[in-house]
């Protein structure tokens, strides 16, 4: 049987055995590995698709392999069957779509699974069920993805706030300022025909303009609603990553009825987020009043509210407290979504009037808010 039909076995299901042919012992594991959990899916009854031929419905095999039976060997078996994207999606849908809890309330799960950003929002969502044991497991998870997360943006952040490069040549000699086209430019006489390569003997480098940050005020709200996980997740790491920058003070505050002040753990996002409660209610207008009351120096300061604008509070307090820090000279920004994704969904009237008072509303992602940042401060 040729790859080609085997892929074709593995799309169509059982059914198709007839024009493909069986299944080899590899792709069977692949098979009742899907089936395990795709095989649980009610929508199959019902557009009468038969993923394991007439076998009873909990008896999920695949091919000739034995029954996958709890969700430490589905794991082993994906791992050693598929490449790693492919095991980041069944990991994701195996939580999201199936809610499949054990893969994050079973130790010997957390132990082996592979820490990705779906399975932090995920932790994140179901913490409030796990034992200390459990939960003391999954930190291994929100300790690696926020470090991933933190090393990304660190980078993006350095490059902001740290200086642009000009065309004024540098005897401060740094990897990142290498000027290559004038480093071979200079050193053309020096190419070697036999080895086809220029000897390098004075590399060049560029300089980078000065940045002298004046005192700046930056505040986070960030909507702690269930609906709001990944903007949760990426704004405590964006507040960390801005956290040590001369020049700017930042503020990180957590909401939904009620509002919480997370600026004291701001330099470190995991015990943050393991500390958010998500879920609730929300009281946007609540949240925005905090806010107002930290503000400083008005025309240095920035509020950046991180909401979907569902609003449970009051909205006409909401847009009034708007319209007099953005008249006060603050810069109100109001993103719907702040994650890699930046996909919004929010309540587009409300934030309308928002908009209509003087806020400047959309979605970003993390790095597109630190360069937002950069250009109020002036870098």
């Amino acid at each position: 049987m040729s790859a080609d039909l085997q892929r074709w076995r593995l799309i169509l299901g059982p059914a198709a055995e007839r024009s493909t042919g069986g299944l080899n012992a590899e792709n069977a594991g692949r098979d009742a590995a899907l089936d395990w959990l795709y095989g649980r899916d009610d929508d199959l009854g019902k557009r009468d698709v038969r993923r394991g031929g007439a076998r009873d419905s909990d008896d999920r095999r695949g091919g000739d392999e034995a029954s996958i039976v709890t969700t430490v060997d589905w794991l082993d078996s994906i791992h050693k069957l598929f490449p790693k994207d492919t095991i980041e999606r069944l990991e994701r849908d195996a939580i999201e779509r199936y809610q499949i809890h054990d893969v994050l309330t079973d130790p010997d799960v957390l132990a082996r699974i592979e820490p990705n950003p779906a399975l932090l929002k995920a932790v994140l969502q179901t913490k409030h069920l796990m034992n200390p044991a459990v939960l003391n497991a999954a930190r291994r998870i929100v300790e690696e993805v926020v470090r991933q997360l933190v090393e990304k943006l660190s980078v993006q952040v350095r490059t902001v706030f740290t200086g642009s490069r000009n065309r004024k040549p540098s005897f401060h000699r740094r990897a990142r300022d290498f000027d290559l086209k004038r480093t071979l430019k200079s050193n053309l006489k020096h190419y070697r025909p036999e080895d086809r390569q220029v000897a390098i003997e004075r590399p060049h480098f560029h300089s980078r303009t000065s940045k002298r940050l004046e005192q700046w005020q930056l505040v986070l709200l960030v909507d702690q609603s269930g609906s709001m996980t990944s903007s949760v997740i990426h704004s405590a790491v964006t507040a960390a990553c801005l956290y040590a920058l001369p020049g700017l003070k930042t503020h990180l505050v957590a909401f939904d009825t009620s509002v919480v002040d997370m600026t004291s753990e701001v330099d470190d996002p995991v015990e943050l987020l393991m500390k958010v409660q998500l879920g609730g209610g929300t009281d946007i207008a609540k949240a925005v009043d905090y806010a107002a009351g930290l503000i400083e120096n008005p025309r240095r300061s920035i509020v950046a509210l991180i909401t979907d604008f569902y609003e449970g509070g009051s909205e006409s307090r909401l847009v009034h407290t708007t319209k007099q820090l953005c008249e006060q000279g603050t810069q109100f920004l109001g993103l719907a979504a702040l994650d890699e994704e930046a996909n919004p969904s929010y309540d587009r009237n409300l934030a309308k009037r928002m908009a209509d008072v003087g806020a400047h509303i959309g979605a970003m992602t993390p790095s597109h808010l630190v360069e937002f940042v950069a250009e109020r401060l002036g870098t």
